[in-house]
């Protein structure tokens, strides 16, 4: 019996999941947790990369303990966050994407390439902390000139445990600097951008193995595995385990820290009314695009929660015993990174009670999603009946239940740990347990059923 190991972490935790197949069904078990959190330093959010990677052992030698050998492992996080390499050195700090040091380099890319020209040729929508702009952050603080290369956070922490550099496709594109058609870093937008080209290596399809543990790393950990890329953006992990079939044809919303609504593709959509509406089209399996809209997501919600010292019972029914009318656009830039998140919502829907401020948010999210439906049924000249939310938002039966009211919809919610399934999906296809990415959502929606909402 063959087992995997999924390293998925998210903005707020981390966790290591085995996945292993028994009587035709895909078990897993979790076998260790983190906590995981952006630091401020020097005036400036950090993430600590040298205690990422330390949990990261910690973790698998957590499996290598209950399970023994392991055939293959691979790490997802987040998009858009990088190390800059001098080669075998680190250029430190990791900044991360809520920091605010891109207000600079923002107009400054824009001046040497419109943004209408970057969506044309990217399809990737705008948000201020995408990589193309932190990069040129990067360049105008001088960080580049000693920069022989980059790493995104999970290729960072695959080469620190294998030695091995590589630019993984679904995650390359979320940079802002990958071409739609191409499917390649796009050299127009580097030069155009006097980025260093040395640092834009070929990218890698999910699925490419990139050998075993290095060997003090093997001693570490009580023995060696086999790394494979899955596709390292957690949302093109978690889309990959959703129960939409194989037809383009159903949509689905990955719920956690952001909301990203969209539908898989087989091109990209960089026309203007797309851009206009701000959906972008990142890269997935099988160069798929991811056609989607992020939206700012639970973050609110565990923000506010956070401030007021409840739990998530607490302020699931606070929020339902507190229905009022109060709706605020939950993208906002207001919302991306407030001192007090309760205080910017009471900012722009006026004087709210604890609980009519909790229902604000659950009821602006789910209307955030019914404009993301209509306006992406309107370009694709669809009227969408079914939403498929997965993540560990679909946990929240309150919200969902204001989703599949608000936007007319049927919801369909789960599996939870869909990144943690879709990252073992890609490597039990590397490791032959499935032939394709259709067998292998066949088996994890026997494994995982779904809840329903209308």
């Amino acid at each position: 019996m063959k087992k995997y190991l999924a390293i998925d972490i998210g903005a707020s935790s981390g966790r290591h999941i085995v996945g292993y197949m028994e009587n035709g069904v895909l078990k897993t078990e979790e076998v260790y947790r983190f906590p995981n959190g952006a630091k401020e330093a020097n005036g400036h959010l950090c993430w600590d990369t040298e205690h990422l990677f330390g949990e990261v052992k910690k973790g698998i030698a957590a499996a290598i303990a209950r399970f023994g050998a392991i055939d293959s492992l691979s790490v997802d996080t987040w998009a858009v966050d990088y190390v800059l390499m001098d080669n075998d050195r680190e250029i430190l700090p990791c900044y991360a994407y809520r920091d605010g040091r891109t207000q600079e380099s923002i107009p400054a890319v824009h001046a040497a390439l419109p943004f209408e020209e970057l969506y044309e040729r990217t399809g990737i929508q705008f948000q201020p902390f995408n990589t193309v702009y932190q990069l040129y952050a990067d360049k105008l603080a001088g960080r580049l000139d000693g920069a022989t290369g980059y790493l995104m956070l999970p290729e960072y922490l695959l080469y620190r445990l294998t030695g091995v550099r590589s630019h993984e496709y679904t995650n390359a594109t979320s940079t802002g600097l990958v071409n739609a058609l191409s499917h390649e870093f796009d050299k127009e937008i580097v030069g155009r951008l006097g980025l260093p080209e040395s640092i834009f290596n070929p990218l890698c399809q999910p699925g490419a193995v990139l050998g075993g543990l290095k060997e003090e790393i093997a001693r570490e950990v009580g023995g060696n595995i086999t790394a494979v890329l899955c596709a390292t953006h957690d949302t093109a992990s978690a889309v990959l385990a959703a129960p939409v079939g194989a037809g383009f044809d159903e949509p689905y919303l990955s719920s956690g820290t952001w909301s990203l609504l969209g539908i898989e593709q087989p091109l990209a959509h960089t026309d203007e009314e797309s851009r206009a509406n701000n959906f972008s089209n990142e890269g997935g399996l099988g160069f798929t695009f991811r056609y989607q809209k992020n939206i700012m997501g639970l973050w609110m919600l565990q923000s506010a929660r956070k401030e007021m010292g409840l739990g998530f019972a607490e302020a699931e029914k606070l929020a339902r015993d507190n229905a009022c009318d109060a709706v605020v656009d939950c993208n906002d830039a207001a919302f991306l990174a407030p001192q007090s998140m309760c205080a910017a919502v009471r900012e722009k829907a006026g004087a709210l009670t604890d609980g009519q401020l909790l229902h604000c948010i659950y009821n602006s999210l789910a209307h955030c999603y019914k404009r993301a439906l209509d306006e992406m049924g309107k370009k694709l000249g669809r009227k969408f009946v079914c939403l498929h939310i997965i993540g560990g938002g679909s946990k929240d039966a309150y919200l969902n239940e204001l989703t599949a009211k608000v936007a007319g919809v049927k919801v369909t919610a789960g599996p939870v740990e869909a990144t943690a399934l879709g990252n073992l999906l890609v490597q039990m296809i590397a490791g032959g347990e499935f032939k394709d990415i259709g067998e292998g959502r066949e088996v994890i929606g026997r494994s995982f059923p779904t809840k329903e909402f209308i």
